[in-house]
């Protein structure tokens, strides 16, 4: 024991006396870095301040071209020579590195090149002027000669900026070795010196103790983890396994021979062995507990994900003796991580996506997760107002909802709200409250049921239904005007008209032949006026009803609107010998009277404009797309020209003179307003003696 205490003075002393002389050494070696590490900065500034030179002196020699100004010149001088005290600056600071050595004579070529170039300006700015001065700087000889200078200096900066990395890592380096010597070797000394007695002294004694009570609990151990249903381990100090649990070989189907020590990267993924074995070593070394997580194969060769953890066993002194591990199976819960991890990505994917503002909220009412689209919306960004009361920005409706109360459940209190829109109001950031409309749907998680809500701002749709509600209105009272308008049309307006057209009747029966000629011609015209004019106010009042009738379109046989329409139409039938067929005919959704109206203007018409032969006209009607009837009024008349196709359906446009044929052009435009009110629409095919096809299309009755 005594000469176990001198031993351990004695080795103290010696430690002291070799940290001295090794950190007397190692502050050398650190000035001498140090040294280098000043000398690489001076290179790198002088090799700046080259740049700047051949920078001022490519400025001023162009500042000379353009103005001719002496001062320039003075700068051009003095950049020169200030460029050729730093080149040599240069070359006696690179003594040292020969690599750098070998870049300045083709530096100082280049700086030479620059500076006679600089004098062939200035010597043609002085002869010649400026436009040839000009010209030798646009030739781009100047670029070209400082790229390749900016090259150079790049390559020693680039040389030198090594040189000086590698000499501040070894002056670090040197500095904290030297620190750590000295302070490890007074450390370690004094330790030594003051605690060798106790520590030999007590470690007689209890070292034989606790190494039999050590033996003991291990083998306790040993049998407590054979039983348990991870995959055990136990090393030593160094992280040599030296005994694993029944449940590893009977997992990996190996034995202890093979595993022992660091075999158990056998069966480790190759993909994270050296991973693992890195980090595993790093704890062992620093005595930290060890976690990580990795794959490991079975006994058929398939790979499962495992938690593997090491802690170490200290004895009383806190020093590492055996290390304990255990690797749990996690691959299911890997799986559903990831699966949870995917359906996450998947719906964030879709909240952002969404058009609308995305708010979900938990049972709470606090807001957890926000899109892009809700930031726009109330001008919060997403650290505002995550976890924070969805009061915020909707003050009032909506949280109420996701509270139950005394007779209901929450899930059951929102089940009612699923899938219906509810207006509320919404608060922006800066205060002001704007209506909006909420669709709530479910989710589930592990936190309970969530509520998506995807919240629109409905303020444009508000001020639309105003305006269609004031455009509703303004179009009853424009109708109420027109009835009235239809009212004195029919009464007060032709009541005077039937007058005048009495008496100018009157006029042509008593006073004919008794007058001369041009009395009798006046007579005829003022007949005519009246009646024409009375067919007018007709047809308008007609044009006019066309479109405001509000009877309900029932279940209506076209076939009965079309013989009604002949009916009106006999006496001109008879007279021109037309011919009037038609195909079956269905039922449709219509308004009677203004069927008929609409097959007697498109007969009459057909009647009216034939040529010389005897009117034929056939009607028929053909399913469209399952969805509409279309009817179609064909005959052999005059045609018309494709280009008066849509003319034709406008107000007052004829194509033939009244001395041709009578009418106030108003017919078709009675049936375009009557065929577009009952939701259909109507056209024409035709070409210039080859008669016409009116075509118009009603909806089918559904269900039929």
């Amino acid at each position: 024991m005594k000469r176990r205490v001198q031993l351990a003075f004695g080795s103290a002393i010696v430690i002291l006396l070799v940290v001295g002389a090794v950190s007397y050494r190692g502050l050398f070696l650190s000035s001498e870095s140090d040294r280098w590490v000043r000398h690489s900065h001076e290179v790198l500034e002088n090799l700046d301040h080259l740049v700047a030179d051949m920078e001022r002196i490519e400025s001023s020699d162009r500042g000379f071209a353009l103005t001719g100004e002496v001062v320039y010149l003075e700068s051009y001088r003095a950049s020169a020579v200030s460029a050729g005290q730093d080149a040599a600056a240069v070359r006696d600071l690179t003594k040292d590195n020969p690599e750098q050595q070998l870049q300045l004579p083709a530096l100082e070529e280049v700086m030479t090149q620059k500076m006679r170039l600089g004098d062939v300006v200035i010597g043609l700015r002085r002869t010649k002027g400026v436009g040839a001065a000009a010209e030798a700087i646009g030739s781009g000889r100047g670029q070209r000669i400082m790229a390749d200078y900016l090259g150079l200096v790049s390559k020693i900066q680039n040389e030198e900026l090594r040189l000086l990395s590698l000499r501040n890592v070894e002056s670090n380096r040197r500095r904290a070795q030297t620190k750590a010597i000295l302070l490890f070797g007074t450390v370690l000394g004094v330790l030594i010196a003051a605690g060798a007695g106790w520590i030999v002294s007590r470690d007689i004694v209890a070292r034989g103790l606790a190494e039999e009570a050590f033996r003991e609990g291990e083998e306790r151990f040993r049998n407590l983890a054979n039983n348990i249903s991870q995959l055990a381990w136990m090393a030593d100090e160094k992280g040599s396994i030296f005994w694993y649990n029944q449940r590893w070989f009977d997992y990996s189907g190996t034995t202890l021979e093979e595993m022992a020590g660091w075999g158990w990267q056998k069966i480790h993924h190759p993909d994270h062995v050296q991973r693992v074995v890195d980090k595993i070593s790093q704890c062992f070394q620093n005595g930290e507990i060890w976690e990580d997580t990795f794959p490991l194969r079975d006994r058929d060769g398939n790979y499962r994900w495992f938690l593997s953890q090491a802690v170490p066993i200290r004895d009383s002194e806190g020093k590492v003796m055996r290390w304990f591990g255990t690797n749990t199976d996690i691959s299911v819960r890997m799986e559903a991580e990831r699966h949870l991890a995917q359906m996450e990505s998947r719906y964030r994917g879709l909240l952002e996506a969404a058009p609308d503002a995305i708010v979900v909220v938990n049972p709470a009412g606090k807001i957890v997760l926000f899109n892009v689209q809700a930031e726009k919306q109330f001008g919060y960004i997403r650290d505002e107002l995550v976890g924070q009361e969805v009061t915020n920005i909707i003050p009032e409706g909506f949280a109420e909802r996701l509270i139950a109360d005394g007779n209901r459940s929450a899930s059951e209190a929102l089940t009612q709200q699923i899938g219906a829109g509810i207006e509320l109001s919404g608060r922006r950031k800066d205060g002001t409250e704007f209506p909006i409309e909420i669709m709530l749907s479910p989710l589930e998680s592990t936190d309970g049921v969530l509520v998506t809500a995807a919240i629109r701002d409905i303020t444009e749709r508000r001020r639309s239904e105003e305006h269609l509600v004031k455009t509703v209105w303004e179009l009853k009272r424009s109708n109420d005007e027109l009835q009235q308008f239809a009212y004195v049309s029919s009464h007060d307006l032709q009541e005077p008209l039937r007058m005048v057209s009495s008496y100018t009747q009157l006029l042509a029966k008593r006073y004919k032949g008794r007058l001369d000629s041009d009395a009798d011609e006046f007579i005829a015209f003022a007949v005519d006026g009246c009646n024409r004019m009375q067919g007018l106010i007709q047809d308008l009042l007609a044009y006019s009803r066309a479109g405001t009738s509000e009877r309900e379109l029932r279940k209506v046989p076209s076939e009965s609107a079309l013989r009604k329409a002949l009916t009106n139409l006999r006496i001109m039938i008879k007279q021109s010998g037309a011919v009037v067929t038609h195909d079956a005919l269905p039922t449709v959704r219509a308004d009677e009277t203004q069927l008929t109206q609409v097959f007697q203007n498109l007969v009459g018409n057909a009647i009216k404009y034939r040529r010389a032969e005897d009117p034929r006209v056939h009607v028929s009607a053909a399913r469209n797309g399952g969805n509409e009837w279309t009817f179609s009024v064909g005959d052999n008349g005059l045609g018309i020209d494709p280009q008066y196709f849509e003319r034709i359906f406008v107000l007052f446009q004829r194509l033939h003179g009244r001395d041709e044929f009578e009418g106030t052009g108003i017919g078709l435009a009675i049936c375009k307003k009557i065929v577009e009110r009952q939701g259909g629409r109507i056209w024409v095919e035709s070409q210039p003696e080859k008669g016409s096809t009116f075509y118009f299309a009603l909806p089918e009755i559904e269900g039929e």
